[in-house]
């Protein structure tokens, strides 16, 4: 006999893609369905958000994170264009963000500052300073009676293989095997009800990591601009994009109400800003 499982519902708003282009109407539209819509409730960033280019970065940093802070963003995954090979250059494209910054695959070139599986509770050494936003590998917030693993993952800027990494203060391993090594010891530990990767990597590399690790139940990707209205699925796991340029918001809504010894079931749309 199943057994019935009370909790309530949990709804997932998620971005990818701003690129410096979210419209005052645009957040006021997130905000209002953040306020309209009941705990509980999720609000993720695949990526991407601020307008600097890959070689640039403002020293006073990219205005919208701060706007993203106030409409209560939880998470958002380091896109290609949030990243930088310095030190200063990476900071100062994330340091506004009051929220976490996620990337499981990047590592510093210092082996002494080098974040591990062991220690990915700890922001990534050298980015960003204490009392600002966190770079880790991955938060796992309570939200209601829901416990959610989220992962971040980056498209590979710098690989060790490349000559670049002389000039870089980080490189970046494969989003698959990183992300085969580290859900599954993260899974038995912490137990979630559901596993979200937060991905820039683009919808060919997604289906690919849905293939590879199967224990994910939702991929919030970014980086191929894809608008995939009622998401794709890769065996159990649903993948969902919206878009680009603050046009679109994505809605994924999890329900574990039929059986709570199955995975949540997921329905995915998407809305217009």
């Amino acid at each position: 006999m199943a057994q019935v499982d009370n909790r309530q519902p949990l709804t997932i708003f998620h971005t990818n893609d701003f690129h410096n282009r979210l419209s005052a109407t645009g957040a006021e539209t997130i905000f209002r369905r953040m306020r309209e819509t009941p705990e509980p409730k999720l609000l993720l960033d695949a990526g991407d958000a601020g307008g600097s280019s890959n070689l640039t970065f403002r020293n006073e940093g990219e205005p919208i994170l701060e706007e993203m802070s106030r409409l209560g963003y939880d998470a958002m995954t380091v896109g290609n264009r949030d990243f930088h090979v310095s030190r200063m250059g990476f900071r100062a494209k994330l340091f506004r963000a009051k929220f976490p910054i996620l990337c499981a695959n990047v590592r510093s070139t210092n082996p002494a500052a080098a974040s591990t599986i062991e220690d990915d509770e700890r922001p990534l050494a050298g980015a960003l300073t204490q009392g600002e936003a966190e770079l880790r590998s991955y938060v796992c917030p309570t939200v209601g009676d829901w416990t959610v693993l989220i992962v971040g993952l980056t498209v590979p800027m710098v690989t060790p293989r490349m000559w670049e990494r002389k000039l870089s203060a980080y490189v970046f391993d494969p989003a698959i095997s990183t992300a085969a090594r580290l859900i599954p010891l993260l899974r038995g530990r912490l137990k979630p009800n559901l596993i979200i990767a937060l991905t820039h990597i683009g919808l060919r590399s997604d289906r690919e990591v849905a293939a590879a690790v199967p224990e994910i139940d939702l991929i919030v990707g970014g980086h191929s601009h894809e608008l995939l209205v009622e998401g794709e699925r890769v065996g159990e796991t649903l993948i969902v994009q919206a878009g680009s340029h603050g046009r679109h918001i994505g809605v994924v809504t999890a329900d574990l109400s039929d059986d709570s010894s199955l995975r949540p079931r997921l329905t995915a749309r998407v809305e217009t800003l």
